[in-house]
């Protein structure tokens, strides 16, 4: 017996997840910073130019209290997997390993190896950072940035995961552009070669990430923009971010004897006189160091301002392809700022012009500090300066508010979930048809709409002894070896004032969920 045409359509439609407002089965677009701080974007407080970035703010939503793992690799794993990295072994738990080196458990499937099935093709650019080849996590097309120790070469780097040739007079490259230029190249292919299909593209730019490296012409933009200091800069993103809305009123103290979390010794020697591994007030400086931080910042602000334009030009072959409209886009950043000074790779040679290739400079702990306006400390820490992300969602077929805040948490691991329920994929198995193990995400959908909301449990962190732990707007947090605080998120986002010792009750409640968590966990690593 035939079956009746519309009875097919039907069961397509409950299949590819039609159901989504407006959306048959909608592109997918993750666009990952590399140690962006939260207010680094002119619409999240920042004066830096992002107008691409700021439009996509103004035609979806912006998420205030967005979380990322602290560090990059933890957080790709995040991303992409919708685990915690300790649960893939990408990040190590007290007893169990984890980390850059090791490697997913088989049932640890990504997230194109989940669209696949639903007639997606599948492209990534830029800055890898997970375990094993690229294309056998289910991509179609890859460039691995593998090189991200030069922004002007591409030596070292993989295309479809098979070593790049670059020519001995390699001239005119850089990173950012050269990221775009590949994920362009794979919508203009997909859009020949495959329009009637989905596709999924994760373009992971390598920037702002030291060292910092930026074109001269971007530079110069910025060259006299921060010789006030960081103080001041951290006051002026601060109050547009209150005026905004983004922020609850309170802006976090520099902690001037935090410095890098890690110690290299011979790096402040080779950078010289300007350079300082403490955020001391901008008063307390030489003027050789004023302008030497000065220019860092110039040229961090170059890097973002670059990646916005590239943005730009992928935004503008989603609208040559009338994409636009039905393209989930996503943005946000691996972790805060960095405070790191660390002199690697081709070394740095303090006769050429900082911001060029044999130059190797970091943005520190001061700028650093403004750049994760208003709060605390900096990436590998998991005080909000070291997780908090601008966290941008646009996608007109499916979000009918424009230019909205959302306050309620978000974190990395949602992101995968979000995009199998607007498609209305369930019942997940592992390789060998075992069910997943159960996500920590949630869909953010429901906070798609003016007044849905996203219910959670608990928000968990550990890195490197780092750890905390939210549970609604209650944060217990610790550095590695110091003990729990807590603060209650909701008056203090700035993580300025410690209420454990008036709220032992708490503490207590919070650090056994955490451990509770964490045992979980080491449980799940065990059996495998």
């Amino acid at each position: 017996m035939k079956t009746p045409g519309w009875i097919l359509l039907l069961f397509m439609s409950l299949i590819l997840g039609a159901d989504a407002p407006g959306a048959d089965r909608p592109n997918v677009l993750l666009i990952l910073a590399d140690d962006l701080g939260y207010s680094d974007l002119g619409c999240y407080g920042g004066e830096i130019a992002t107008p691409n970035l700021d439009s996509l703010a103004a035609g979806g939503l912006r998420f205030t209290q967005a979380y990322n793992t602290a560090r990059c690799w933890p957080s790709r794993a995040a991303l992409l997997s919708g685990y915690y990295a300790q649960q893939v072994h990408r990040d190590a738990l007290p007893t169990v390993a984890g980390g850059a080196q090791q490697t997913r458990p088989k049932w640890a499937r990504l997230l194109p190896d989940h669209l696949k099935p639903h007639g997606y093709r599948c492209y990534h650019s830029g800055k890898w950072h997970v375990d094993g080849p690229v294309l056998a996590a289910g991509f179609d097309r890859s460039l691995d940035m593998r090189n991200q120790g030069n922004f002007f070469s591409a030596r070292g780097n993989s295309l479809d995961d098979q070593p790049v040739k670059v020519p001995e007079t390699e001239s005119g490259y850089y990173a950012t552009i050269a990221t775009a230029d590949h994920a362009i190249e794979c919508l203009r292919d997909h859009a020949t070669q495959h329009p009637s299909r989905p596709f999924f593209s994760y373009v992971a730019f390598i920037a702002p990430h030291f060292p910092l490296h930026a074109l001269p012409e971007d530079i110069a933009r910025y060259q006299n923009r921060y010789h006030d200091g960081w103080e001041v800069l951290r006051e002026e993103r601060h109050t547009r971010q209150k005026q905004a809305g983004l922020v609850v009123p309170g802006l976090s103290t520099i902690e001037r004897d935090v410095g890098p979390p890690y110690h290299f010794a011979e790096a402040l020697l080779k950078l010289g006189d300007g350079e300082v591994n403490r955020p001391l007030p901008w008063s307390e400086l030489t003027v050789v160091q004023r302008d030497f931080q000065a220019t860092k910042m110039a040229i961090h602000a170059a890097m973002v301002t670059r990646m916005d334009q590239e943005i730009g030009r992928l935004l503008d072959q989603l609208k040559e392809m009338k994409a636009l409209e039905n393209t989930l886009i996503v943005f946000a950043s691996d972790n805060g700022a960095s405070a790191e000074i660390m002199v690697r790779d081709g070394g740095h040679d303090p006769t050429v012009s900082p911001g060029s290739a044999k130059s190797y400079l970091c943005l520190g702990p001061g700028f650093s500090s403004a750049a994760n306006t208003p709060f605390r400390r900096h990436k590998t820490w998991v005080y909000e300066g070291g997780i908090s992300t601008p966290f941008i969602v646009h996608w007109p077929a499916g979000i009918l508010a424009r230019g909205e805040l959302r306050h309620n948490p978000a974190h990395l691991v949602d992101v995968l979930p979000t995009v199998l329920d607007i498609l209305g994929v369930t019942g997940l198995q592992a390789w060998d048809g075992r069910p997943l193990p159960p996500r920590p995400g949630r869909s953010l959908r429901p906070a798609f709409t003016r007044d849905g909301t996203v219910t959670r449990e608990s928000l968990w962190w550990l890195h490197e002894g780092n750890r905390a732990i939210r549970v609604g707007d209650w944060k217990l947090v610790a550095a590695k070896g110091k003990s729990w605080e807590l603060y209650h998120l909701a008056t203090d986002r700035a993580e300025r004032y410690n209420v454990a010792a008036e709220f032992p009750e708490r503490v207590k409640e919070l650090e056994a969920l955490w451990q509770v968590q964490t045992s979980r966990m080491t449980e799940l690593s065990q059996k495998e």
